[in-house]
């Protein structure tokens, strides 16, 4: 099992992630966005795996697996639980759009639109799980 990222580790890496943007974006580019410069990775890694513990805390269960490549992946929302191969209701994104999803700086429907979000399976659908609010 890994092991559980506290409140102030995850709050202190977001607050890294979002300080990396502010420069980024004071530079003329954004931070971990399609074009801009890369998020710190250490910082990145923990932001992610704080914010999946966090949803994996409020919607607890193994029907919909959240994925977010390379840096972690939950099971989350009560329901039929999955045991082999791939599971029928993923979600995939990346670093940047999970960590904007999951604070509130940007809304399921908008990445989802935009193609940030890869969801498949009738329980994919995280929006009224979103944002966190760590």
């Amino acid at each position: 099992m890994a092991r559980k990222i506290s409140t102030d580790d995850g709050r202190a890496a977001l607050a890294a992630v979002a300080d990396a943007r502010a420069r980024a974006g004071a530079a003329g580019a954004g931070a971990g966005t399609p074009g801009g410069a890369p998020l710190p990775r250490t910082e990145t890694a923990t932001a992610v795996r704080y914010l999946l513990q966090l949803l994996a805390e409020k919607a607890p269960g193994n029907t919909v697996e959240v994925r977010v490549p390379p840096f972690g992946a939950v099971q989350v929302v009560e329901g039929p639980r999955h045991t082999r191969g791939t599971p029928p209701n993923v979600v995939e994104t990346d670093a940047a759009t999970w960590i904007d999803l999951a604070t509130g700086v940007e809304e399921w429907a908008d990445a989802l639109a935009s193609g940030r979000i890869a969801a498949s399976g009738t329980r994919a659908d995280l929006a009224a799980l979103l944002p966190l609010r760590p």
